[in-house]
C-alpha cells in the first residue's frame, strides 16, 4: 500500500472520461507503487483499455489526475509527453507488429527513432531482448509467420528496447493457449525480479493475476468495486465480485 511520505510512480485521482452519454470511467482513484504489479479486471467495456491510453496520454480525460512520477500527463507539452513515454513500455493486445519489418527489426525500431545508439549496437541490443523473451532464434522472421503468443513475446521485448521504469500490459494473454499464457505471466514476473519494474496489467486471466499481480483493481460500472490483493477478492462477500470471480475462473 501508499506510503505517504514517498511518491508513487503512478497516481491516478478522481479520473473521469466519457465518449457521448457513455460513462466510462466515473471518478476513480488508485496508486501503483515502484516496482509493484497491479492487475486491472472487469467485464468487457469496463474502461480497462481507455484507462491504459488515459495513463499514457493517447486519451485526454474529462476530468480528474494521471500522475506519472509526480508529473501531470494532461499537463504535459508534447515534446514533455514524449519524454514520458520513454519511460513506458506498452503491450498491445494483439502485439501491434510492423508487418513489413523483421522480428529483429521491429524491436529495434523505437532505438533508431528515439536514441542515436550505432547500428551495430541496435542490432546486438535487439538480439539480447529477443533472448529474454525466448525468440533468439526467430529474428530474422516476419511476422506473418509467428503464432500468437510469438508475437506477444516480441511485442514485449520492442516494449523494453528503451529500458522503461514501466510496462502496460493490454490483455497479454487474450487469445493464448493455456501453456501459453502461463509463459507470458512467467516473463511479467520475471521481470519483476530482474528490472524492478513497475507494470499495469489489464488482463480477464484471472488465473494469471493471482500468480504474477501484487494487487487488483475490479471496475464495474466505471467504479472500483474492489481494491486489494486476490486474496481480499476471495474473501469478499459483494455480489458483483463473488459473480466475476465465479465467473472467470
Amino acid at each position: 500500500m501508499r506510503n505517504d511520505s514517498t511518491q508513487s510512480t503512478i497516481e491516478v485521482g478522481a479520473l473521469k472520461k466519457s465518449f457521448g452519454a457513455q460513462r466510462v470511467l466515473n471518478g476513480i482513484d488508485f496508486q501503483v507503487e515502484q516496482a509493484e504489479t497491479l492487475a486491472v479486471l472487469g467485464k468487457s467495456g469496463a474502461g480497462k483499455s481507455v484507462l491504459l491510453k488515459l495513463i499514457i496520454g493517447l486519451q485526454q480525460p474529462d476530468s480528474g489526475s494521471v500522475k506519472i512520477q509526480g508529473e501531470e500527463i494532461a499537463a504535459l507539452k508534447p515534446d514533455q509527453l514524449s519524454e514520458v513515454r520513454k519511460k513506458i513500455g506498452y503491450l498491445f493486445q494483439n502485439g501491434a507488429l510492423y508487418d513489413s519489418l523483421s522480428v529483429e527489426d521491429n524491436v529495434a525500431f523505437p532505438l533508431s527513432h528515439n536514441t542515436k545508439m550505432p547500428a551495430a549496437e541496435r542490432k546486438e541490443k535487439a538480439k539480447e531482448l529477443l533472448a529474454s523473451v525466448g525468440m533468439e532464434r526467430d529474428l530474422n522472421k516476419m511476422p506473418s509467420e509467428l503464432s500468437g503468443g510469438m508475437q506477444k513475446r516480441v511485442g514485449l521485448a520492442r516494449a523494453l528496447a528503451l529500458d522503461p521504469e514501466i510496462l502496460l500490459f493490454d490483455e497479454p494473454t487474450a487469445g493464448l493457449d493455456p501453456i501459453t499464457a502461463d509463459e507470458i505471466g512467467e516473463l511479467i514476473i520475471g521481470l519483476k525480479k530482474q528490472r524492478k519494474m513497475t507494470a499495469v496489467v489489464v488482463t480477464h486471466d484471472i488465473h494469471g493475476v493471482k500468480k504474477f499481480a501484487d494487487r487488483l483493481v475490479l471496475l464495474q460500472d466505471g467504479e472500483i468495486a474492489l481494491e486489494g490483493t486476490f486474496a481480499d477478492m476471495q474473501k469478499s462477500k459483494k455480489e458483483f465480485v463473488v459473480r466475476f470471480l465465479k465467473d472467470a475462473c
